[in-house]
């Protein structure tokens, strides 16, 4: 069994390589490739990636036009060849060494997709922006009310899936719509099991260099219903 952890990037010259570095140590009781997609960063991204981890990451792949992270999320899951694949930030918000806590269920042969919720842990958290908070559970409870799921944190990072399944998903959105997008899309997939597993949370501020801002929240919104109202829902979830 093998791990594939995409790590899409723009302009984090600043924690790229402690990302990496972070991964590489993290716990894990199966094997690990890293594969960084570079969304044409205009710092010294790329830089470090050609340089100073040359010799660390599987597989690396650089967008010579900056499309977002669904079009990078597309060319690292296009790229991985483990059993299991995650998404990672390279923005230091996601702790690497959960990774085991997330995939967990699906080595015990339980779920396809595990989803990590920001909502449901009794880890630390970093107290910052209330509307964000509000944001996030909105967009999950529509989302939910659509795809007829029970999430709790419809727009984190860290999702696990089984590379089976992302294999008969066509990812559509270049941003930050990715989120809304698979979700609806996972949702319709015949006898899918989908868990959830409380993560811990160290959000960065927008001078720390967060870039999500109100129209990613439009955009979501409007990915809740093009992707959930486009396709029937499917008659049958495995419980």
């Amino acid at each position: 069994m093998k791990l594939s952890v995409v790590i899409p990037v723009y302009n984090e010259e600043n924690t790229v390589e402690t990302i990496v570095d972070l991964v590489i140590k993290a716990p894990l009781s199966i094997d690990k490739e890293l594969i960084i997609v570079d969304d044409c960063s205009s710092d010294n991204t790329r830089k470090i990636i050609e340089t100073r981890l040359a010799g660390k990451v599987a597989k690396t792949v650089f967008h010579e036009k900056n499309q977002g992270k669904g079009a990078a999320l597309r060319s690292g899951f296009a790229a991985a060849t483990g059993d299991i694949v995650i998404v990672q930030d390279a923005d230091l918000e996601y702790n690497p060494n959960e990774f085991q806590r997330l995939i967990d269920p699906i080595l015990a042969g339980k779920a396809d997709v595990v989803y990590g919720s920001r909502f449901v842990s009794g880890e630390p958290h970093r107290v910052l922006y209330f509307w964000h908070s509000v944001g996030n559970q909105l967009l999950t409870l529509l989302s939910n009310m659509f795809s007829d799921l029970n999430l709790t944190d419809m727009e984190t990072c860290y999702k696990a899936f089984r590379r089976e399944i992302l294999q008969g998903i066509v990812i559509e959105e270049n941003r930050f719509g990715f989120e809304p997008e698979i979700t609806a899309k996972i949702s319709r997939v015949k006898g899918i099991r989908i868990y959830e597993t409380g993560i811990s949370y160290s959000g960065r501020t927008y001078e720390e260099g967060k870039k999500i801002g109100w129209r990613d929240g439009v955009a979501a919104l409007w990915c809740i219903l093009k992707y959930n109202l486009r396709q029937p829902r499917r008659s049958q979830r495995s419980e």
